[in-house]
């Protein structure tokens, strides 16, 4: 089996070269033999007229020694036939098996008709004639000895076509070599990548499929290296952020052996394990949310809801952190009804609302508007909390992604909320981006489409 793309390159071309040669020359010699035997059937019948005179001139004995000395008996070659169908021959043969002649051509000949047969072979035409001498009435029949300018012509057509082979293939020896040379160099850096080295540089600058496929390739080695990074950046946060309960669980786990221990320090070691254990829960739980919502096989349950009403209930329901820091909120709900997943949204604002909580001053005020146009409906969630740097913004949505690191312990929270969020916006073909300043507070601006998207 041939594996070599340059080999295969190469074999096909001369595959397809010779079986278009060959199909050329039969399909040239069908369309142009009739040309050809027109072409001969003329000077055949000149030569045979002039045969004639010679026998209608001369006497029978000397026209015969003349015709005998013809140089023209290269390429032609007579027979004499009398009545009864006796022959006497002119010219040599060398190896050219002459048309069988019937008695009854003969006979036609014999009687004054010309017998010229129309067939599609050039390389034997044969003519008939009346000749008349002194020894009687005789059939004359001319036969074409592979005419000299058809031999010239086919040969001519053959070398040509042997010579066009030749150069054609060193032509496509070269010209493979740079097409082939692009794949190469695809293939090699595909062994790279497939190796964990995405510092490849391809350098392929050419145009059409080839260059396409090279951009292509490119671009996927791009998204290849930055997955790769977010792979990395994955299991580094996953350890730390599994480690840090861990260690808290093996120490307090560690610290309840002991005996002397007093009664009030081990139940508030024990919190400190439930409460633990529960973040490592909540954390598994956000894991497994994240990967369905980003393998897409979460299907929505598409239902028609009043979407105001949804938020104001998640607002009641969190009630308990808003209250007990004296944060109000300032609603502008009108009444909107939106066709989509009612638990998936409720998520989102449960996730929304509870950061802007999480990161606003005491005493201080949320607000909430919705408004609507004609395709969408589009919510704002505004805090006057510590705000995101402009450089976290491009980040906030990525899991495990923690804005504020100097206020990680304060804040807590394991950085995966808002990657939910926007898997659950995305899922919904809608639209979430952040407006914030440093110390001047965030607004969170989220668009729906109105009509759902299609499951």
């Amino acid at each position: 089996m041939i594996r070599s793309i340059y080999t295969r390159v190469v074999l096909t071309f001369l595959a397809s070269v010779i079986g278009g040669t060959i199909i050329a020359l039969f399909v040239a010699t069908w369309v142009f033999e009739d040309k050809l035997n027109e072409n001969t059937r003329i000077p055949l019948l000149h030569f045979g007229q002039d045969i004639v005179r010679v026998y209608e001139t001369f006497p029978f004995r000397e026209a015969n020694s003349f015709v005998s000395g013809m140089k023209q008996l290269d390429s032609y070659h007579i027979r004499i036939f009398d009545e009864a169908g006796k022959f006497q021959s002119y010219g040599t043969l060398n190896g050219h098996k002459p048309v069988p002649v019937t008695m009854e051509e003969i006979k036609k000949v014999l009687a004054g008709e010309v017998y010229q047969p129309h067939n599609r072979n050039i390389s034997a035409l044969l003519l008939g004639l009346q000749l008349r001498t002194e020894d009687g009435t005789k059939a004359m029949f001319v036969e074409t000895l592979n005419p000299p300018s058809v031999t010239a012509r086919r040969n001519l057509v053959l070398n040509f076509l042997l010579y066009s082979l030749i150069a054609g293939s060193l032509l496509i020896l070269v010209a493979a070599m740079f097409l082939v040379r692009p794949i190469k160099k695809l293939t090699k850096a595909t062994r790279r990548i497939a190796a964990g080295d995405f510092n490849v540089e391809l350098n392929i600058k050419q145009t059409g499929e080839l260059g396409t496929l090279a951009r292509s390739f490119e671009e996927m080695m791009h998204d290849l290296q930055q997955l790769e990074q977010m792979r990395k950046e994955f299991v580094s946060n996953v350890s730390h952020e599994v480690q840090s309960p861990l260690t808290s669980i093996s120490g307090y786990a560690i610290a309840l052996k002991r005996v002397d221990l007093a009664e009030q320090e081990r139940n508030r070691y024990l919190d400190i394990i439930i409460a633990e254990a529960e973040r490592m829960s909540k954390m598994s739980d956000s894991l497994l949310k994240l990967s369905l919502l980003e393998s897409q096989s979460q299907q929505l349950r598409l239902t028609t809801f009043n979407l105001d009403e949804q938020i104001r209930r998640v607002i009641v329901a969190i009630q308990p952190q808003w209250s007990a820091r004296n944060i109000s909120f300032d609603l502008d709900l009108k009444p909107i009804i939106l066709l989509a997943d009612y638990d998936l949204l409720s998520q989102v604002w449960t996730n929304l609302l509870g950061n802007s909580i999480k990161f606003s001053k005491d005493n201080s005020v949320i607000n909430v508007s919705l408004k609507q146009d004609i395709n969408n409906v589009t919510v704002r969630i505004t805090d006057t909390g510590i705000g995101i740097s402009l450089e976290d913004q491009q980040r906030i949505f990525e899991r495990f992604f923690k804005a504020d690191r100097s206020h990680s312990r304060k804040y807590g929270g394991s950085g995966m909320g808002l990657a939910i969020v926007k898997q659950i916006v995305t899922l919904h073909k809608g639209d979430i981006r952040v407006e914030s300043e440093p110390g001047q507070g965030t607004t969170i601006i989220v668009t729906l489409p109105i009509i759902a998207p299609t499951e």
